[in-house]
């Protein structure tokens, strides 16, 4: 880190503020070449740690900057990689909670942003929007704010963004550790005022995982590596590069573009097929709607809808 960075650091610390101008300073020294090094990521996070009073300007270079460097500067890209994942979920939990301004915002986005993540990072992404929806207070990025012990619009609109992001647990579908987490939060907070997307969020949710069909599942970071150095790899002839696919372990991902394509899949059947409720699906609701003994709104809700999608009462 350049001195003057940790000047501008120093300065800002002791202020304790940081405005759109502070921001604009710390964009000129830390990003000038559209990157950022490590010591300069953990310069702009421990910034952010220590400075309660900081502009919408700010969390905005806070979010890019630490979802360049996450995400972008190593290869392949679009891959968060084992070390930068345990070195963003020790800077979160430096100070024990998560900043509802800019490290809540940033987990989210960076699980949009992300072809794939470690499962260490799903799950604690999964788990500190939990808890956030339970006990967090104060304002989010885009100027809704959380309620303790409720579900607010906002957090109904992170819980969805979280949901359905495609480096999250389940890619555009929703897992069983994530609709498990649906129950828990339902159960949380029934007799509270919750915002009317939560119960529009929950059946929609919780009928995906049951009910979805979906044809994508990314790269796991191993694979694109290696599909990645193949692809970089200007030392061998097209012949060469062929022949060493065909003995490699990425070789599966090119039967369907060069060479012999496999069976051709019936995708109606399929869809039909998962939108079907199977017997470890009837299990697992069934536990989630005895645990409490009663029918609550929103399971009655969850019933409904996933009789009207699938034309088959669900138990």
């Amino acid at each position: 880190m350049t001195a003057p960075i940790f000047d501008l650091t120093a300065k800002l610390k002791a202020k304790a503020d940081i405005t759109s101008e502070d921001t604009l300073a710390m964009r000129r020294l830390a990003w000038p070449d559209g990157l950022i090094d490590p010591a300069e990521a953990d310069a702009i996070f421990d910034l952010n740690t220590s400075v309660k009073g900081k502009s919408r300007d700010w969390v905005d270079f806070f979010v890019e900057a630490m979802t360049v460097y996450l995400v972008e500067q190593q290869e392949p890209k679009g891959y968060i990689d084992e070390a930068k994942a345990s070195w963003l979920m020790a800077k979160i939990d430096s100070d024990g909670r998560v900043d509802s301004l800019g490290e809540l915002e940033l987990l989210v986005k960076l699980l949009e942003t992300a072809i794939n993540v470690p499962d260490t990072l799903k799950s604690y992404a999964l788990s500190q929007i939990e808890a956030i929806v339970l006990t967090g207070t104060g304002p989010t990025r885009d100027g809704g704010s959380l309620d303790a012990g409720s579900v607010s619009p906002a957090e109904a609109k992170l819980l969805r963004r979280l949901l359905f992001a495609q480096g999250g647990d389940g890619p555009a579908l929703v897992s069983r550790a994530e609709a498990d987490m649906l129950f828990r939060l339902k159960d949380a907070t029934l007799a509270a005022t919750n915002a009317p997307e939560w119960s529009t969020l929950f059946v929609q949710a919780v009928g995906n995982h049951l009910m979805a069909h979906g044809d994508y599942h990314p790269l796991d970071r191993e694979r694109a590596v290696e599909l990645n150095t193949f692809m970089s790899d200007t030392r061998s002839s097209v012949g060469g590069f062929f022949g060493g696919i065909a003995g490699s372990n990425v070789a599966p991902r090119f039967s369907t573009v060069f060479g012999r394509k496999g069976v051709p899949r019936d995708r109606d059947a399929d869809v039909a097929a998962d939108r079907a409720i199977v017997a470890d699906e009837k299990s697992w609701l069934t536990s989630r709607l005895e645990a409490d003994h009663a029918l609550d709104s929103l399971e009655q809700a969850l019933l409904e809808f996933i009789a009207s999608e699938s034309g088959a009462p669900a138990l």
